[in-house]
């Protein structure tokens, strides 16, 4: 009875009270139903209904639900058919960020890899690893509050992305609300997945859209992220979509030791998990399993391009932690690309949001892995010149990581062959005389080359920058080949009346652009230095440098010194970002828009708590925890670590089969520990080795 009771925690009367307790009991128990019917078909494949008797339980409830409205409750199994459509997307935050991984194709980068963990692990404790195959489909964050789905979001930037619950709600395979039978429903619960069109599936729904005239997908991974992202849901609702979830992201009042656990609760929750994930311990068992499923690739009936390595033990990956990219315990192996033989017919010249110059191959266009290439990025002069490219040439190409053209090499050439390609030596766009800089060719009319201008208006603009709905590529595009926009600043000059002189812009949309323009003259810091375009800037860095300056102010005047003392930012990034503000051309752009009333917001600091200088540490032989967690415990208190022993060491903690650290610490004098005696000294000065 109880458990009957927790299915149904959302109100279903309404203020007046005036649902018969008949009403209420037929819909608690048609939703029931429905919900154990769903999950022995989708997630057990053991049906016990045909479809005709699930239709009429079905649409039974929705006549129950259309005769009395207060009935509609968010986990309801109606709300799959589909909600009427929306005019936007609202972009949201993640509950926590959702990271790229650090890939790569070769055996012995994911050897080196493993070489790091074991380092930080330290001697004496295993490297544990689960894993998975890396699905190609379109990642997704799932909330739950209470137990109740609470929204959807698009992987987005990685800290941002777009509320799309409503499309969400319509697949099958993703719970309303969680199942409770083996384990509570957390009171916060945020997990990560992928929204996958099966191969099989996508074949039919393509030759379905070309029936009709419509312009088909060109991979399955395509439909997924194209189908989550349709304003009217009941357009997602009619695609045949599944979701695999395989990562918990955030939980409140539920502890997991290890990976592999969390995959668990994910599956007795009511969700579906990738197939044949497992655990080793082994580098060779890693390579097989990588090798397994690259022979069967091709047989699969859903894209994967390649396999997720995971540290299994989340202690150890909390004190390992992330860069600004991807996190330090986990790595995804590619499989080697897809390659097909083509013509480069051309090669042109684009100009990049940063100037650079681009040589760019138009190709007869040809399949690549179900899709079709017409032009691919040759990257640089160096690059151009090594492989010797050229006009006329058959060349051999593959879509790196299954997603970018790339040119690998010439295979034949005619006897009458092109001259090589020559970089300009002025910008196609804008003429302004280009400079070198190593391999790359550069135009240093950063805000005033067309080229650059409109790439930059779209990147102001964008999601991650100052999120203006209505300036993309097609407005960028005629707001500068019409004069309308010559620097930055300009945008702020818009008005209606200029904007329906143009096709493509009634009174309506001329106003809801300038008003999107306006209502970003206060905008948030982080949000202000990521639209800027500043090299090296993106959304984590822009973050971190709001919440350490506090203004925009601080952060233009701040010195090369001062802006490696965050974490994440080294000299190169130090200086690429003091250039950017010294630069006279960025100076004066920058200056434009300020003086049009933009301010962006000034956040409070607060005040750094000083932690005493405890002195380096340095860790020799196995300790019976992770080296990692005990080498992160004693920096969370003030001090420091190090991987070798001088008489500057402030004491070296000795375990088990300890080598030539201990016999150097002796050799100067250095205090030695043992780890209970490292424990005590943690605890003395307020640390713990945490969770």
């Amino acid at each position: 009875m109880r458990a009957r009771e927790t299915l149904f925690r959302t109100p279903v009367t309404d203020a007046k009270n005036d649902i018969p307790p008949r009403i209420l009991d037929e819909a608690r128990a048609l939703r029931s139903e429905l919900r154990r019917h769903a999950r022995l078909y989708y997630q057990e494949a053991r049906p016990e209904i045909g479809d005709v008797e699930y239709d009429r339980l079905f649409w039974q409830l929705q006549k129950l639900e259309d005769t009395y409205p207060a009935l509609d409750s968010p986990d309801s199994p109606t709300k799959r058919i589909g909600a009427p459509p929306q005019d936007k997307f609202k972009t949201v935050d993640h509950v926590a960020p959702l990271l790229s991984l650090d890939s790569s194709e070769k055996a012995e980068d994911f050897i080196r890899f493993d070489e790091r963990v074991r380092k930080a692990l330290g001697a004496g404790v295993e490297s544990r690893y689960i894993l998975e195959p890396k699905l190609d489909g379109a990642s997704i964050e799932l909330v739950y509050e209470s137990g109740v789905l609470a929204r959807a979001v698009t992987r987005g930037n990685g800290q941002q992305g777009e509320d799309v619950t409503e499309n969400i709600r319509t697949i099958p395979t993703v719970p309303l609300r969680l199942l409770t039978e083996t384990r509570p429903a957390p009171e916060l619960l945020a997990l990560r997945g992928e929204v996958l069109m099966y191969i099989s599936d996508f074949a039919d729904f393509n030759a379905r859209l070309a029936a009709s005239g419509a312009e088909p997908y060109a991979s399955p991974r395509n439909s997924a992220a194209g189908s989550i992202r349709q304003l009217d849901s009941r357009v997602t609702a009619s695609r045949k979509l599944d979701v695999l979830v395989y990562d918990v992201l955030a939980v409140t009042g539920v502890a997991f030791e290890s990976d592999r656990a969390g995959v668990e609760a994910i599956r007795e929750w009511g969700f579906r998990v990738p197939e044949r994930i497992r655990t080793t311990t082994a580098v060779d068992e890693v390579l097989a399993y990588h090798a397994d499923y690259n022979a069967r690739r091709d047989d699969l009936d859903f894209e994967i391009d390649g396999i997720v390595i995971k540290l299994d033990d989340l202690a150890a990956r909390r004190a390992m932690g992330a860069t600004s990219h991807h996190p330090r315990w986990a790595m995804a192996m590619k499989f080697a690309p897809r390659q097909e033989i083509t013509v480069i017919e051309k090669i042109d010249i684009q100009v990049g949001r940063t100037g650079v110059l681009t040589p760019v191959a138009w190709l007869r266009p040809v399949v690549v892995g179900g899709v079709t290439v017409s032009r691919a990025s040759l990257h640089n002069r160096d690059e151009l010149r090594r492989k010797d490219l050229r006009e006329g040439d058959t060349v051999r190409i593959q879509r790196a990581g299954d997603v970018i053209p790339q040119v690998v090499e010439v295979v034949e050439h005619p006897r009458d062959r092109a001259e090589p390609f020559e970089m300009p030596s002025r910008c196609p766009v804008c003429e302004s005389e280009v400079y070198q800089e190593g391999p790359r060719t550069i135009c240093p009319n950063r805000f005033g080359c067309p080229a650059q201008l409109k790439a930059r208006i779209i990147h102001f603009g964008s999601r991650s920058g100052l999120d203006i709905e209505g300036l993309g590529e097609e407005t960028a595009n005629l707001l500068v080949d019409q004069g309308l926009v010559s620097q930055l600043g300009e945008l702020f000059d818009l008005t209606p009346s200029q904007l329906v002189e143009f096709e493509g812009f009634g009174q309506t949309s001329a106003d809801a652009l300038v008003d999107a323009i306006d209502s970003k003259r206060s905008p948030d810091l982080k949000r202000f230095l990521v639209a800027l375009g500043i090299p090296e800037v993106g959304v984590t860095v822009a973050r971190a440098l709001a919440e350490h300056f506090g203004s925009f102010s601080n952060v233009r005047t701040a010195s090369s010194e001062a802006l490696v003392e965050i974490d994440g930012i080294g000299p190169r990034m130090s200086e690429a970002i003091t250039s950017f503000f010294a630069n006279e051309q960025s100076r004066k752009a920058v200056e434009e828009i300020l003086g049009r009333g933009v301010t962006p917001k000034t956040l409070e600091i607060a005040p750094s708590i000083g932690l005493p200088d405890l002195g380096t540490a340095v860790f020799t032989g196995a300790i019976p925890v992770p080296r990692v967690i005990a080498e992160t415990a004693w920096r969370s208190i003030g001090g420091k670590i190090s991987g070798s022993v001088s008489k500057k060491t402030a004491f070296v903690v000795a375990g088990e089969k300890a080598g030539s650290k201990l016999l150097k610490a002796q050799k100067l004098g250095v205090e030695v520990l043992s780890f209970k005696q490292f424990l005590a000294r943690l605890q003395e000065n307020g640390g713990s080795l945490g969770e």
